[in-house]
């Protein structure tokens, strides 16, 4: 499987920055290849990492974090290797997908331990400030085995900023949370990201991708399958005719118009209006308004109809 790639280079932001690069990256337990030759590179904003359960990502975080050597290939954070380097988890905060909570303990003592690991200066503000980030504040001096499994989660999310890392490693960390709760986790990815940190989070549910970020790698059997923007992921899968819903003044006559465009290879007509299938999403994007100009057609709607992660995702999975 050839991986699609859209990455662009941006400049860097204001802030800090920092880069996990990978590099040929495979891991395999015994005959069984966990991750196969993933080459990539995360920088700053908000990427997902998207795949089937199975398909390597939990694998693929605990080589970036360094809880993992890779079997073969190189996993660097600023060009230093993760593996066996403590001085990344200055830059680096992780929230795995399995719980690793003392239920005795508060968010705020819980929190505080980790700024103390940390040997944070002020470890009493830091830990104040993480929990506040996390909307914990009214909860903070409860016992953790009283939480809920949401509330348990942001009280990870809040252990893992509190040295206010560069780069935010999260496996599955919608898992539990109410819509509230995965509202305001939401925003503050994005606002992390627009900050410029390093954020990376796995999900298979495609919703929590597509409303956190444009920008994902997508992982299939342990290989990278795509990376990118999904929408430009989507335009450049050729093989797959591009759908599109059109709505005009006469869609009758736009239909028979339309077959004898060469990029369009079938036309549907309905109540609702037309659906198009293009072979190439720029020729006939160019070529519809020519054409309802000639014909003095008024296109009122053009949407592309399979530009959705699930429909580039759904594609990725069957190729």
């Amino acid at each position: 499987m050839t991986a699609i790639s859209t990455q662009a280079t941006a400049g860097p932001p204001a802030a800090a920055t920092s880069t996990l690069d990978l590099a040929g990256v495979s891991r395999w337990y015994g005959n069984v290849v966990a991750v196969n030759d993933v080459t990539m590179r995360l920088g700053p904003g908000v990427t997902g990492l998207l795949g089937p359960n199975g398909a390597g990502k939990t694998t693929l975080l605990h080589m970036m974090a360094g809880f993992l050597s890779p079997s073969r290939g190189t996993v660097a954070l600023d060009g230093e290797p993760t593996w066996r380097n403590p001085a990344v988890y200055r830059r680096l905060g992780l929230v795995s997908e399995r719980e690793a909570v003392h239920t005795f303990l508060s968010a705020y003592e819980f929190v505080l331990a980790s700024a103390k690991l940390h040997r944070l200066p002020d470890p009493e503000a830091a830990t104040r400030r993480a929990i506040e980030l996390v909307e914990m504040e009214d909860a903070q001096t409860r016992r953790i085995g009283t939480y809920s499994k949401g509330m348990r989660q942001r009280t990870r999310v809040a252990a893992a900023l509190v040295h206010d890392p560069q780069v935010l490693l999260l496996d599955e960390p919608f898992n539990g949370m109410d819509p509230r709760q995965r509202l305001h986790m939401m925003a503050l990815l994005h606002r992390l990201g627009d900050a410029g940190r390093t954020i990376l989070f796995s999900s298979h549910i495609l919703e929590e991708v597509e409303q956190v970020s444009g920008t994902v790698q997508v992982m299939v059997a342990g290989r990278l399958a795509a990376s990118g923007d999904y929408r430009t992921i989507r335009r450049l899968m050729t093989n797959r005719p591009h759908v599109f819903g059109v709505r005009s003044t006469d869609d009758r006559a736009l239909a028979v118009a339309l077959m004898a465009e060469a990029s369009v290879s079938g036309v549907e007509l309905d109540r609702t209006g037309l659906t198009v299938k293009a072979g190439d999403y720029g020729a006939f994007t160019r070529a519809l308004p020519r054409i309802a100009l000639r014909h003095g057609i008024r296109v009122r709607q053009l949407l592309p109809e399979d530009e959705s992660l699930e429909s580039v995702f759904s594609y990725l999975v069957e190729a």
